[in-house]
């Protein structure tokens, strides 16, 4: 970790120095040559840390001589942070002047209440404090000084580029074809699935882009221990395999890439006897690969490859040597990487390892644990077993581990102690399952190795929001990017990365397949827990044993209390003087005391999301490092505090669902690191504050409430300005005879980041005329031409305002509802990337006819091509006068369709007959359609050319369907 930390504050020295010197800020008179002094020894250092990492699992002094190395860069990120706060506020004042009496923000709300710790006014007081600055610089420089002395103590071997030296602490086992059938269990679907593709058995590709090839890539992909080399030897030695290929071949590649190491092995394996394999030419030895396997059906076996190097992969020239075997030749690949996949061009025939069922995970168990000791399983240690194979969480290789170490365990005793222990704290696993764990983590980068070891502030089996973990990722200055336009793609190319490498699993993902949230595997936040288990605690907190809790000193830097009652949150926890993450989940505390907020001087990240905070202490302003507060579903305040302002360096503000709240501060014009504002289900909120227009670097807004009549309330035009917004916006409340223009000003054509738009207009008095002016509104609504999901409701226009959404190619979900003055449904069906289409309630459609599909009756016959190609998700809710859904022409519609859902359309009659030659058709719902129901149940559906569709729950509606985000 020492390694990651370091990398971000390197860049950190590097940023507040030219700031320092373009500025021409002279806060602190000599600290620049300190800092690059400290800077020069940050970097010598940075070339032996990743063998320093290495040696702290076996020595603990490399331990204890990497934490000193942390603490002093902690305290001087600490340190630069304030010199670079400073330049923000000077900034800030700098604007304000420059706005004099028309700023957004007066310079009387700008003024500091009172002097702090941090921001001393008066020109004494600013001297004394630059100074201070200078003065713990100069210390740390002399702290490193010593550190980096230190290091020649310990023979580090220096970091070589592009390539891994892991063979001195971590011994990567080399792998053969060989495997003991009789000790598998489990991986009969997998088996199976990969024996198919091996054997030409079926056409598993899918069309891909591999197909019509004479040789087929599969890889295998799977976390470390998961089985993949396990399967790959299954296939390897099955009988059927071995009569299909006339040659085979298994080579271990593992790290790093050797092409001609691996060429060599592969002549070896081919013709032990051939003279060629001594060459050290790359050529010389591809050429004698091709002439032993030309025209032979040949199978390829690559164990373990990491590389996602593509020019590496091609000057093996392997598509050159498959292409001269006969047709039915394989590479099958083990990799944990999908991205080595991609670079393959082979997800398409993948095969994805996930864990192990308990019945198999029990089976493996008990057939090392028990083995000649059979008649102990029935004598009390069967029933310890099966809880201890809980904890392996259908991981094979922990399994084995486990069940080897038991084997030499002979006491009841014994084993209750293994069923208890924390499982880092077990030997055996350390050294056989981490060390694998350990080879991926060293693959990482170093800011990626810093976001997969703050997932262990978080508990075992716990859901990860997607964005909401980059945000926080970004909180902890893990994510530095120069340019903000650049960070969130790459931090979402971050968590990609992590995900492909198999850090993360159980999916969660939205209507249109994009990741949303996930988990980590048990064993991996073990792993992680393991490696941070002195910086990262989770406490579950147990009422009684509060007041015994003792948390002083400064190792915690990342705390996540968990349950804690109702009430003020315990002042126990502010022990952790250095604390810079503090996460309390599924809690209920209604107070934070000002005097604990000042024990938390150098928080970064503060997650209380759920609770039931009455009010935030104007305190909070003190916690000048803070970068992200979560204060969403927090029930019952009713107002964040002015001093929220004074806050420089906030990222993330999300007050999401805070049912209560009615004010957000003037002034959050100053907030100029703003990025994240979440502020959806607010309903009590009158207005966004005008001084948000000036953020120009705001990149979320997920909700803006229009408010006409009130000079301090943010305008949409005032969007205008923001053109890195990105992900999901939702506009509430237009229908006022100036909101066509405002909606021009806020020029949504240039966001190009904006992926999810929603537009609702005011409802409207249901018996009343239609309203003017919504059809001028939609006209000027030219969203970008990347916008994938678009919801627009209670709209009074004409159909003919939203034919420019045809123009839309880009549009995957569209979601209509509440337009109470049409006729007939908008022409939608040459929409060419349209997969899901929600229509509710429009109360005076009766017929569903060929205008739906964007054709007059008259072009029936001309037209040619596909209508709705994409679409895959149809559903019609509360169509209440619906009598009639009738395509009479053969024009091809739907084909894609794979859901079809009606709900509360009690006058419909009849299902068109198109739909019964829908061969994708596999959910059809019906739900309050009494006509419709009948005819279904008296065998309609038996009219499908496919298998009868099945009825399912209702989708899982997301955000802009109603209520609250999950």
């Amino acid at each position: 970790m020492a390694e990651a930390l370091i990398s971000v504050l390197l860049e950190q020295l590097a940023s507040v120095v030219y700031k320092h010197t373009n500025e021409a800020v002279k806060l602190v008179l000599d600290a620049e040559k300190d800092v690059k002094s400290f800077s020069s020894k940050l970097k010598a250092i940075q070339a032996v840390l990743e063998d320093a990492e290495k040696k702290q699992v076996m020595e603990a002094s490399v331990g204890d001589w990497l934490k000193k190395l942390k603490d002093v860069s902690y305290e001087m990120d600490d340190v630069l942070d304030e010199w670079n706060t400073e330049i923000l506020r000077r900034q800030v004042e700098e604007m304000q002047d420059k706005e004099g009496e028309n700023a957004l923000v007066t310079k009387k709300k700008v003024c500091f209440p009172k002097p702090s710790d941090c921001f001393c006014f008066g020109q004494a007081n600013k001297v004394i404090h630059h100074h201070r600055i200078a003065r713990r610089i100069k210390e740390l420089n002399e702290k490193l000084t010593l550190i980096a002395a230190e290091r020649e103590m310990y023979g580090f071997h220096q970091s070589t580029i592009g390539g891994h030296d892991d063979q001195q602490l971590i011994q990567r086992q080399k792998t053969s074809s060989l495997v003991d059938i009789s000790m598998i269990f489990g991986r009969e679907v997998e088996k199976e699935s990969l024996l198919s593709k091996l054997l030409r058995e079926s056409n598993q590709d899918g069309g891909s882009s591999q197909e019509g090839k004479r040789f087929l890539v599969i890889p295998i992909v799977g976390m470390g221990g998961m089985g993949k080399t396990t399967l790959a030897q299954l296939a390897y030695n099955d009988e059927n395999v071995t009569a299909y290929f006339d040659k085979k071949v298994w080579v271990c590649v593992s790290d790093p890439f050797d092409e001609i190491k691996i060429a060599k092995a592969i002549i070896e394996s081919l013709d032990k006897n051939e003279t060629q394999r001594n060459s050290d030419e790359l050529e010389t030895l591809l050429l004698c690969i091709k002439t032993h396997v030309e025209s032979k059906k040949f199978l390829l076996v690559l164990d373990d490859v990491w590389t996602e190097d593509k020019t590496k992969w091609e000057s093996l020239k392997l598509s050159v040597i498959m292409q001269s075997c006969e047709e039915g030749s394989t590479v099958l690949v083990t990799t944990r990487k999908q991205g080595v996949a991609e670079m393959m061009r082979a997800t398409s025939s993948m095969i994805h390892l996930d864990k192990l069922s308990d019945k198999d995970c029990l089976a493996l168990f008990n057939s090392i644990a028990f083995l000649d000791r059979e008649e102990d399983k029935a004598n009390g240690f069967g029933v310890i077993g099966e809880e201890i194979v809980k904890k392996c969480n259908g991981l094979p290789l922990v399994t084995k581990t486990l069940g080897s170490l038991l084997w030499h365990k002979k006491t009841r005793e014994e084993w209750r102690d293994v069923l208890n222990s924390q499982i880092w704290e077990l030997e055996e696993v350390e050294e056989q399952v981490f060390r694998p764990l350990l080879l991926s983590y060293y693959d990482l980068t170093p800011a990626l190795k810093r976001c997969v070891l703050y997932c262990a502030l978080f508990p075992k089996d716990y859901m990860f929001d997607r964005d909401n973990l980059i945000e926080l990722w970004m909180s902890q200055g893990y994510l530095n990017s120069k340019e903000n336009k650049k960070m969130r793609r790459k931090s979402q190319n971050y968590f990609e990365s992590l995900a492909m490498r198999s850090f993360f699993q159980d999916f969660d993902k939205d209507d249109l397949g994009n990741i949303i949230g996930c988990k980590m595997h048990d064993i991996v936040h073990d792993f992680v827990q393991f490696l941070s288990k002195k910086e990262c605690m989770i406490i579950e907190v147990v009422e009684s044993a509060t007041k015994k809790m003792d948390l002083s000193g400064d190792k915690v830097r990342h705390l996540t209390l968990v349950s804690v009652p109702e009430g003020p949150l315990p002042t126990w926890c502010f022990g952790c003087k250095n604390m810079r993450s503090l996460t309390l989940l599924n809690s209920k505390i209604t107070a934070i005391s000002p005097g604990s907020i000042l024990q938390m001087k150098c928080l970064r990240t503060l997650n209380l999301r759920g609770n039931k905070l009455n009010e935030v202490p104007k305190e909070i302003g003190e916690l000048i490092h803070l970068r992200y507060m979560n204060l969403s579903r927090s029930g019952n305040f009713k107002e964040l505090p002015d001093a929220v302002c004074d806050l420089y360096n906030l990222q993330t503000l999300d007050v999401s669902c805070c049912d209560q709240l009615e004010k957000l501060p003037k002034a959050m014009g100053k907030l100029i690191n703003l990025k994240h504002l979440h502020v959806w289900g607010c309903e009590e909120l009158r207005y966004l504050p005008k001084g948000i227009g000036s953020l120009k670097s705001l990149q979320v807004l997920d909700w803006f409430y229009l408010c006409e009549g009130d000079d301090e309330a943010l305008k949409l035009g005032d969007l205008g300005i923001m053109d890195q917004l990105q992900g999901s916006l939702f506009i509430d409340g237009l229908g006022n005879k100036e909101d066509a223009s405002e909606i021009e000003k806020a020029q949504l054509g240039n966001k190009e980041h904006l992926s999810h738009l929603g537009v609702v207009f005011q409802v409207g008095d249901e018996d009343g005329e239609q309203r003017k002016g919504d059809e001028e509104i939609l006209n000027a609504l030219q969203p970008h031409q990347n916008l994938e999901y678009l919801v627009i409701g209670n709209g009074h226009a004409t159909i003919e305002s939203l034919y420019r959404i045809k123009s839309l190619h880009n549009l995957r979900k569209l979601h209509l509802y509440n337009w109470r003055f049409w006729e007939v449904l908008p022409p939608l069906g040459k929409l060419p990337s349209l997969e899901i289409l929600e229509i509710w309630a429009m109360k005076k459609v009766k017929k569903v006819g060929v205008e739906f599909l964007g054709i007059e009756e008259e072009e029936e016959e001309q037209v040619s091509g596909i209508l709705f190609p994409k679409l895959k998700q149809l559903w019609f809710f509360a169509l209440k006068n619906w009598e009639e859904w009738a395509f009479l022409s053969e024009i091809t519609i739907m084909p894609r369709l794979s859901e079809l859902l009606i709900e509360s359309c009690p006058k419909l009659k009849a299902l068109p007959d198109f739909l019964y030659k829908i061969p994708a058709l596999r959910t059809l719902e019906i739900k309050g359609c009494p006509i419709l129901e009948g005819e279904y149940e008296k065998g309609v559906a038996q009219h499908f050319s496919h298998p009868k569709p099945h009825n399912s729950k209702l989708l899982n509606r997301r955000k802009f369907s109603s209520g609250c985000k999950p």
